[in-house]
């Protein structure tokens, strides 16, 4: 049984390997981009590596909060929850991203320039969302929550785009390598969505309310804010 008095450090360190999660998933996007845009076998490579590490991370992660939750207070034993989870969609963005270098490797050398510049895109901006969703779990701001789940649309364009681009009415696929790229797509969506739905549990986490709610703040008019923050003026 885990004393009392060693419950923070238990917490602590569950917080680190979360943010280690976030961390090398950050990096395994930003390898994504930079080795699809320039077909860098050594970067397409990296990821690799650190899909692995993030799959020894979330069983790392899962064993913690399974062997510590019923010893906490409520309060912590959500955020505990919710490392729990991070760790779970981090670890599937991962696979994904396994998935998406797999297929780079095959098609990065020789697709077409706009399929290039658009999958490059799209795999900076889940690199960005990453980064903002790490920093909105670590000082839990609902701002950049919010930003990320608002920052998901972009990747649902691209993948529109790419589909329309492939699959145009003329008839069946444009290219060869036209699977490799619409698969690529949907995976760098799919991933999107994972980190929309880390977005969505920070919202909760920090208002204790759902997202729904919290986006329904955020779409009052700028003076309807502005009447409320004078009302919980002190």
């Amino acid at each position: 049984m885990v004393e009392p008095k060693t419950q923070p450090a238990v917490a602590s360190h569950l917080l680190e390997l979360t943010l280690d999660a976030f961390r090398i998933t950050h990096r395994a996007a930003q390898a994504s981009a930079e080795g699809v845009a320039t077909a860098s076998r050594v970067l397409l490579e990296e990821v690799r590596g650190l899909e692995q590490d993030l799959d020894s991370l979330d069983r790392d992660i899962d064993d913690l909060v399974t062997t510590t939750i019923n010893r906490v207070p409520e309060d912590e034993a959500r955020t505990l929850l919710a490392c729990m989870n991070f760790g779970i969609s981090l670890e599937r963005i991962g696979d994904l991203l396994l998935s998406f270098v797999n297929r780079a490797e095959s098609v990065a050398a020789h697709a077409e320039h706009e399929d290039i510049r658009d999958l490059t895109v799209m795999a900076s901006q889940l690199e960005k969302m990453l980064a903002d969703v790490e920093v909105a779990f670590r000082v839990r701001s609902l701002d950049k929550a919010v930003s990320v789940l608002r920052a998901d649309n972009e990747l649902d364009r691209l993948r529109n785009v790419i589909t329309f681009r492939h699959l145009e009415p003329e008839g069946g696929m444009r290219s060869p390598d036209s699977f490799h790229v619409l698969f690529m797509a949907q995976e760098m969506e799919r991933a999107g969505d994972h980190v929309k739905n880390i977005a969505e549990e920070v919202c909760h986490l920090v208002s204790g309310r759902t997202v729904r709610h919290v986006l329904r703040a955020y779409d009052r008019p700028v003076e309807q804010l502005f009447l409320d923050h004078l009302k919980n003026k002190p």
